[in-house]
C-alpha cells in the first residue's frame, strides 16, 4: 500500500483521463483527495450544497466545480461522469485517496485499454487502523471506466458501476481515508439499512425468518472466520459486528415495513 506522491512522467501518451468527485461539506478531506488526482487531465467536482469551505479548496487545487441538488448516490454519480470532458473517467469519494501504486497502474492500462472497465483494491480505514482481511479488504470495486460502455446504478445508496464490456483489474490501493467517528459511522449505516429494506420492499421481496435469523451469523463465519478478519485486531471485530448487525437490521426493516403495507386498508 503505497503512500501518495509525485510519480514520473508516464512513460508514453495514454488516453485522456477525467478526475470526478462528488462532494457536500468534505473540506476536511477534498484537499487530499483532489491532491492526490493532481495528474488527470481534468478535475471535476459536483457539489451538492457544501457549506464549508469545500468548494473553495476544490477551486484552490484547479478544479472546475458544478452544482447539482442531491439526487441519491448513484443518480448524483452519473450526473457527474456526464459533465466531465474526457470518456475515461477515475471517480472516487472525497475520502478517498488513490495511492502512488494505484496511480503507475492507471497511467499503465491508459497507454492502451483493453478493458472497458477496470476494478480495484480499496483499503479502508477503521478506528485507526486500515483492515487487511475480512470484508474491509481487498473491497473490489471499479471506478475507472469508459463512461461510453459503463455507468453508475441510479440506487439511492450502495450504487455500483454498471457496465457493457469486459472489466479488468489493476494493482494498487484506494486509500479510504474515512475520519468519521464511530457514532457518526453508526447513524450512517442505520440510515443505509432503512434505504435498502425500502428497496428491498419496492422489489417485491418478501422478509423470510430464515434469512433474519441465520445471515448475520453466515456474515461473521464468512468474513472473520474464512477470510480472516480476526487479524485486524479489535477494529477487524467492530468492523464485522456492526456488518453482521446491519444485515439482520435489514432484514427486521423489511420486516416491519411488510406488516406495515399489508395493514395499510389502502393497499
Amino acid at each position: 500500500m503505497g503512500q501518495v506522491s509525485p510519480a514520473p512522467a508516464a512513460a508514453s501518451r495514454r488516453v485522456a483521463l477525467s478526475g470526478v468527485v462528488i462532494t457536500r461539506n468534505e473540506e476536511t478531506a477534498i484537499a487530499a483527495c483532489l491532491d492526490a488526482l493532481a495528474w488527470c487531465d481534468e478535475l471535476l467536482v459536483v457539489d451538492s450544497g457544501s457549506s464549508d469551505r469545500t468548494v473553495e479548496i476544490a477551486r484552490a487545487r484547479g478544479a472546475r466545480v458544478m452544482h447539482q441538488a442531491w439526487m441519491g448516490y448513484g443518480r448524483q454519480k452519473d450526473f457527474a461522469v456526464a459533465q466531465a470532458s474526457h470518456d475515461w473517467v477515475l471517480c472516487i469519494d472525497a475520502d478517498e485517496i488513490v495511492s502512488t501504486a494505484l496511480r503507475a497502474a492507471i497511467e499503465r492500462v491508459l497507454q492502451q485499454p483493453v478493458h472497458a472497465a477496470y476494478e480495484m483494491a480499496r483499503c479502508n480505514r477503521f478506528m485507526g487502523r486500515y483492515l487487511r482481511h475480512g470484508e474491509g479488504y481487498p473491497d473490489r470495486i471499479v471506478r475507472l471506466f469508459d463512461r461510453r460502455q459503463a455507468r453508475w446504478s441510479q440506487d439511492a445508496v450502495h450504487e455500483n458501476v454498471r457496465v457493457d464490456g469486459a472489466i479488468g483489474r489493476i494493482e494498487g490501493d484506494l486509500l479510504h481515508e474515512s475520519a468519521e467517528s464511530l457514532h457518526a459511522y453508526l447513524e450512517k449505516q442505520n440510515a443505509y439499512t432503512t434505504l435498502q429494506s425500502q428497496a428491498l420492499l419496492d422489489q417485491g421481496t418478501r422478509p423470510s425468518v430464515l434469512r433474519l435469523a441465520l445471515s448475520p451469523a453466515v456474515r461473521f463465519a464468512k468474513f472473520y472466520v474464512l477470510r480472516l478478519g480476526f487479524l485486524d485486531g479489535v477494529p477487524g471485530l467492530v468492523h464485522i459486528a456492526i456488518g453482521c448487525f446491519n444485515t439482520f437490521s435489514k432484514n427486521a426493516k423489511l420486516f416491519a415495513l411488510w406488516i406495515g403495507r399489508r395493514r395499510d386498508p389502502r393497499e
